[in-house]
């Protein structure tokens, strides 16, 4: 016969949460004396004491501190459960995770969270932000559902689904007191070597890691986010691309200097990709909204130096 059941691991829980037996029961809504009696039953049924009593303040015994160890395992198991079948009863999933690439601010979804949750049915969502190739692998080892402004072509392979959201230009930019905004002409190979470049990290963990206009051997200087490769660009750290959309405020209040490169950067497109045969309403209702026109356009428009 089963002596332990769910309902007092969630009180044990919760006392050893709270630190007493009424502060168990006020989380619980349950009567101190449902609780006092839960506890008594299972340590006459285990054959072992749970708790140590010091007036109104319980701790565990060893024995009670083994059984809450391997007792959450079954109490998370069991809330896995409950959310699968009403995943299955409902059809929506019990977590979306939501990549999106670290060129654009994770505020730049709020809106749409904003309008998810009013629809969701006990969907937990989860934004996940990574940089370059680190965004198409996340997608393919199923760290996120859906990919939201992946940059450039994905990986070969197959295994998912791309559609095109948009296509960003991006310009050369430096800090006015940089001594290549003073350069004439157009810049080479040979005047670039010799400064530092600011660069985006790629998050790839196995995928082999892209480098966006670093030349061999080059010194760089290797950031996080857009923001902080806009930021050290308009500290004069460093040269290198920046979108448009960034810097062309930046450019017009003095801030920045665009320059002609002999090797410009080309225009990149940003892609909305899910991996092959996965289906729920929650991916659904994202996909519905993410097609909507204007969507990149409004992704944009929260880049670094932008003004919403």
């Amino acid at each position: 016969m089963l002596r332990l059941s769910l309902e007092a691991l969630q009180i044990v829980d919760a006392i050893d949460r709270r630190g007493s037996f009424s502060a168990a029961g006020k989380e619980l809504h349950r009567v101190p004396s449902t609780i006092s009696y839960t506890v008594a039953k299972l340590e006459d049924d285990l054959g072992v004491q749970v708790f140590e009593r010091n007036g109104p303040r319980v701790e565990l015994t060893r024995a009670g501190q083994e059984l809450l160890k391997e007792g959450r395992y079954l109490l998370k198991a069991a809330l896995d459960l409950e959310h699968r079948v009403r995943r299955v009863a409902s059809g929506w999933e019990t977590e979306l995770a939501v990549g999106i690439d670290s060129m654009f601010p994770a505020l730049s979804f709020s809106c749409d969270v904003s309008a998810f949750y009013e629809v969701a049915q006990q969907t937990r969502l989860r934004i996940v932000q990574e940089a370059l190739s680190g965004t198409w692998e996340a997608l393919l080892d199923r760290r996120v559902d859906l990919l939201v402004g992946a940059p450039g072509d994905g990986p070969a392979g197959g295994g998912y689904v791309s559609e095109p959201m948009g296509t960003m230009r991006f310009v050369f930019a430096v800090a006015p007191g940089h001594p290549l905004a003073s350069a004439e002409g157009t810049l080479g190979r040979n005047e670039l070597q010799h400064h530092r470049a600011v660069v985006m990290a790629d998050s790839a963990r196995r995928m082999a890691p892209r480098t966006v206009g670093l030349l061999l051997g080059q010194d760089s200087l290797t950031v996080p986010t857009m923001q902080s490769k806009y930021e050290f660009q308009l500290a004069g750290l460093g040269f290198g691309f920046l979108p448009e959309h960034c810097a062309r405020a930046a450019i017009a209040a003095g801030l920045l200097v665009e320059k002609a490169v002999e090797e410009p950067k080309p225009d990149e497109t940003f892609y909305l990709a899910w991996r092959t045969g996965e289906q729920g309403a929650a991916l659904s209702w994202w996909l519905e909204r993410m097609r909507r026109p204007g969507v990149f356009e409004r992704l944009c428009r929260y880049l670094p130096g932008n003004t919403l």
